[in-house]
């Protein structure tokens, strides 16, 4: 099975240090678990709360399974036409909004939460 540290290996240039600086942020700031599931880094609590997915264009799309539900106060996401996810595309480590990604992220974290706690209900 393949790891998350062996794919971001297989990645080069922006991509490699885009995916290695988000990595690590989400396992090791948020506490996320990670998998590569469909062929991507995907990151959990206690559903999917987000992916990384590097694009041809060779830019990562950082998205949010839940990103609809997001408030989207930062103004980055973009679902695209999308029905339920929501992300947005980073093209360098440069260009990494730090604060906001953490603040989606927490925000992703707790409708997480509220999700499966609605789902125990029904």
């Amino acid at each position: 099975m393949k790891t998350v540290s062996n794919y971001i290996l297989g990645l080069e240039g922006q991509q490699n240090a885009i995916v290695s600086f988000l990595h690590e942020r989400l396992t090791n700031y948020h506490d996320l678990q990670s998998k590569i599931s469909y062929g991507i880094p995907m990151y959990k609590m206690k559903t999917w709360v987000c992916y990384l997915n590097p694009i041809k264009t060779g830019g990562v799309d950082f998205v949010f399974t839940r990103g609809q539900s997001l408030s989207n106060e930062q103004g980055l996401l973009n679902s695209k036409g999308r029905k339920q996810v929501a992300g947005f595309v980073l093209q360098s480590v440069s260009e990494i909004p730090e604060r906001a990604i953490d603040e989606m992220v927490q925000e992703a974290i707790l409708v997480d939460e509220l999700w499966v706690k609605e789902r125990r209900k029904r």
